[in-house]
């Protein structure tokens, strides 16, 4: 079978040397053992980088040609730059994978034989977390579990790496979101399916692209593009926020007519208005949160433009 292996890279010029060359020598190994058949290659995508990602690019496409390379018109984010890779493979499958290559290479091999074996899906999951800080790792537990609480069902511990088969990216193609959550999407297309764990390592290079602002960013598009239940809890916020008012109620008439401590009008005035105004601000929010998103949507406009190709070689 033939093979894709899906680079995107936004200002990757530090790491992008070093990370070619162990994709060449996985390639190759994995070529002379007939794991993969000939015409191979590495596809990387230069998400509007404003560094030399691109001129690292052209200059490794020229000297070999089992790397290939696109490079969209502007800056459209790690989850576009991600499916226009995956849109423009030909191959028979497809891995994806960070240009920092903290996820284990030598798992690819295992992947191909899980998708030669049948799956059309292959996860890589990190076997463990201790590399991250108490905060990250906290996080992301609590991320999965709220995720799958709310019915999004998510591979925990699983990132952007992973095995699609030729089915599996035909039909990752028929969607049209433009809030992209690649992880939700995945697993909604069924199909047979594979784990493979593996042990991430530090970067070797360069800065992560993906700091607190765009975790938290990701984690927005991951919720709202694929569940209702924030919108659901607005009506159960407002449920509650009536029933507390009524025990408030209550409350200030026991004060006005039980004790000798009342203020006149403070109680009756000030807290309902604090109480109502928060629950009514964060209900908005969250309705426009949705709102937005589905302003995006509407307007179906292409996602991403390709400004030049090199080096498709037999990739088409």
């Amino acid at each position: 079978m033939r093979i894709d292996i899906v680079v995107p890279c936004y200002n990757e010029e530090a790491v992008l040397p070093d990370s070619a060359r162990r994709l060449i020598d996985l390639l190759s190994s994995m070529t002379a053992a007939g794991q993969v058949a000939g015409g191979s290659r590495i596809l990387f995508v230069d998400d509007g980088s404003c560094d030399d990602t691109w001129r690292l690019i052209r200059t490794l496409a020229a000297a070999d040609p089992r790397v290939a390379g696109i490079r969209l018109s502007r800056n459209m984010g790690h989850q576009v730059a991600l499916l226009a890779g995956l849109l423009e493979s030909r191959a028979d499958a497809a891995i994806s994978i960070d240009a920092d290559l903290q996820d284990n290479i030598g798992a690819m091999p295992t992947m191909v034989e899980h998708c030669r074996a049948g799956c059309d899906i292959v996860y890589g999951v990190r076997a463990k977390r201790d590399g991250d800080t108490v905060f990250k790792r906290l996080t992301a537990g609590l991320f999965y579990r709220a995720m799958n609480r709310i019915g999004v069902a998510l591979v925990p511990h699983h990132g952007d790496f992973r095995l699609l088969s030729r089915r599996a990216l035909d039909c990752l193609a028929e969607y049209r979101e433009t809030n992209l959550f690649l992880r939700g999407l995945v697993t909604q297309l069924g199909f047979r399916t594979a784990t493979v764990d593996y042990e991430r390592s530090a970067r070797r290079a360069g800065e992560s692209k993906y700091p607190l602002r765009r975790m938290l960013a990701l984690a927005l598009d991951g919720v709202t593009s694929f569940s209702a239940a924030p919108l659901r809890a607005t009506t159960a916020v407002g449920a509650l926020a009536v029933l507390a008012s009524v025990f408030m109620t209550a409350w200030v008439l026991w004060i006005r007519f039980g004790t000798d401590s009342a203020v006149p009008g403070w109680a009756s005035t000030v807290i309902p208005m604090y109480f109502l105004g928060g629950m009514q601000l964060l209900c908005i929010g969250v309705v426009g949160e949705y709102l937005a998103r589905v302003y995006l949507e509407v307007k179906h406009r292409p996602r991403y433009f390709i400004d030049e190709r090199i080096g498709q070689g037999q990739g088409g």
